[in-house]
């Protein structure tokens, strides 16, 4: 009884003292599509990604409310940094909804012309204030409409300020330049020389502001190399009904120095008390999961992380990663060189990847059952049926149809020409070659229900592919990918174009398996030299993915993306068609940077890529017609 008195009241306390308005709340992904659009459209590369906000510590005053139910002093922050704009979760900052949805937009906006500035002058990131004045001055000289929004958004922010004269020393002095800033249009851009810089965490959060220190953080800092203080980013899929954490925490760097000597003790072994007491012990090699890790991180003003270390479960996997060559695949060959893309100087460098290909070794008779067959078979034929439809041509004196458009031109142009403005059906002869890329990182080995994983379903499709390609009669080939390094990256010859579709390509496709990492962009390179051979027309290169581009070495975050983009750049140049296929649920906030707008697809129930595969395949070859 005592003790659900005690949790009752602590609720009451905590939701009286919550100053947010939830009635009114406006969730991050309601409108995450409209936020890239605003950030974009001011000019800022696709790279940046959206993530969410993590609370950290503020100044500003807090109730007595706030004091007793212990909270107010922590809030999510909107943070820009060298690769993500960091905004809350949700905004219930106003009673109104629409004036929350307002407050999401404006700071896409704000955040677009901060990367601007410190992009030209980076020192601009420490000056808070004057950084978001100017930003807040171009954005209204970019967005006039904006102006109305704007003024409502201040109008409401400075209700909610605290008085500076309720405040003593420091915190009143830091207040009274802010609300300066927020609601005198003639105030400098920049502080006097005399006053001192205010940061974003000394006072109150102002929620129309954008804290950009972590730019200039992050270009002076030493960036952390080869995964040595992280877990891949490469994750199996959540299970279902848990979505991922995609939480912007700030981290700092700590270099640790080795204790070579930890088991010599220079004192009287009498004295030992207990091992635990004097013996210095690492942590490093715990490697069991904590259940709220989440929330202890969130607590966590900064994360710790030591470049040097390396937990139990990285180095195990370094040390598995590659199988000897007695279990191996069988190298078809070896150390074949591709280029690589360094978006930070801008150079392509030569010769940085190397490629192996293989076939597997034990590739044992694999039978696919007979409803797959039965589905495979139906959508040969319908793939068949929707190749095979007559197309419509122009530019006949007679035909079936009235082409309207020849004839406006026919008539505003040369009327008195012999018209040329009927349509005729004729039948399409196809000229064309399909290569499809399959990642086979160790992601695939993640459940998608209680019956497959998603390398089941990738083979199960791969299969249904082939089935359908091979009744149509035109040239394909699969390759599945993975990788360890930019040495050791893994390109499966699962079919080639000379080879016909028999068992022994089907035994290759039931032995595919997880692998290692995603470097995309040499499997693109690879698959481009391939296609690029083929003298077909059109040439069709078909990506299959669960994941973002990664690997064990500095291939994440915006180094793969860029490597992936200019990638499928070259595959463009090269006058292929390269088209992305993934069951990711956070593509959509990458892959039109890599692909474009109309060069992916994203199946949200990765049981659906089966059918989806084949029918998507047949919507790109009517494309190609």
């Amino acid at each position: 009884m005592e003790e659900w008195v005690g949790q009752w009241w602590h609720r009451a306390v905590v939701q009286l003292a919550d100053r947010r308005h939830p009635q009114a709340a406006v969730q991050l992904d309601e409108v995450r599509a409209q936020l890239g659009v605003v950030f974009r459209a001011l000019g800022e590369p696709p790279a940046w990604r959206l993530a969410t906000a993590a609370p950290r510590r503020h100044g500003g005053p807090r109730g007595w409310l706030q004091r007793l139910a212990g909270s107010g002093d922590r809030a999510a922050l909107p943070t820009l940094d060298a690769e993500t704009l960091a905004l809350p979760s949700e905004v219930a900052v106003f009673a109104d909804t629409a004036l929350n949805r307002a407050l999401y937009l404006w700071l896409a906006a704000q955040a677009a012309e901060c990367l601007s500035l410190c992009r030209h002058e980076p020192s601009l990131a420490q000056d808070w204030i004057g950084l978001n004045r100017t930003a807040t001055a171009r954005v209204l000289a970019a967005l006039p409409g904006w102006r109305d929004r704007h003024q409502r958004l201040l109008t409401a922010i400075l209700a909610q300020r605290p008085d500076p004269f309720s405040l003593r020393g420091r915190a009143a002095e830091a207040e009274r330049l802010v609300q300066r800033a927020l609601g005198s249009p003639d105030w400098p851009a920049s502080l006097a020389p005399s006053c001192q810089p205010v940061q974003a965490n000394e006072v109150l959060p102002v929620p129309i502001w954008i804290d950009a220190a972590c730019l200039q953080a992050a270009a002076a800092a030493t960036p952390v190399t080869a995964r040595e203080a992280r877990t891949p980013s490469d994750r199996p899929l959540a299970p279902d009904g848990e979505d991922r954490d995609d939480t912007r925490r700030r981290a700092r760097q700590m270099a640790v120095q080795p204790d070579r000597h930890g088991l010599m003790m220079f004192f009287r072994t009498e004295s030992l008390l207990s091992w635990s007491e004097f013996v210095r012990v690492s942590r490093q090699t715990e490697d069991e999961p904590t259940p709220d890790a989440a929330q202890v991180a969130n607590d966590m003003e900064s994360l710790t992380v030591d470049s040097g270390g390396s937990t139990l479960a990285s180095r195990v996997r370094f040390d598995l990663d590659l199988p000897s060559a007695a279990s191996d695949d069988i190298v078809l060959a070896a150390d074949l060189r591709l280029p690589e893309w360094d978006y930070r100087r801008g150079v392509l460098e030569a010769d940085r990847c190397a490629v192996q290909l293989l076939q597997p070794r034990h590739a044992e008779t694999w039978l696919p059952p007979a409803p797959l067959k039965a589905l495979a078979s139906r959508m040969g034929r319908r793939l068949e049926t929707l190749t095979a439809r007559p197309a419509w041509q122009g530019g006949h004196e007679s035909g079936e149809h009235l082409d309207l458009d020849a004839w406006v031109r026919w008539r505003t142009d040369a009327p008195g020409d012999e018209p040329r403005i009927h349509l005729r059906r004729h039948r399409r002869d196809r000229s064309l070659s399909v290569l499809l890329m399959a990642d086979l990182s160790q992601s695939t080995d993640a459940w998608v229900g209680n019956d497959a994983r998603v390398i089941d379903v990738t083979r199960d499709a791969l299969y249904v592919f082939g089935q359908a390609m091979h009744r149509l009669g035109d040239p394909f080939e699969v390759l599945g990918f993975s990788s360890v390094k930019r040495h050791h990256v893994r390109i499966h010859q699962l079919k080639a174009f000379g080879e016909t579709w028999s068992p022994a390509v089907q035994n290759r496709i039931g032995a595919i398996r997880p692998g290692y990492y995603t470097r995309m962009g040499a499997a693109i390179r690879h698959a481009t030299r391939q296609l690029a051979a083929r003298g077909e027309t059109h040439r069709l290169l078909l990506l299959l993915t669960d994941g973002k581009p990664n690997d064990l070495d500095h291939y994440e975050g915006r180094f793969g993306l860029e490597d992936t983009r200019q990638a499928v750049r070259e595959a463009r140049a090269q006058g292929l068609l390269p088209f992305c296929i993934t069951i990711d649920r956070q593509a959509p906030a990458y892959l039109p940077h890599l692909f474009g707008a109309q060069g992916h697809a994203v199946i949200h129930q990765p049981t659906e890529l089966v059918t989806r595969l084949t029918q998507l395949v047949g919507q790109l070859m009517a494309r190609t017609a």
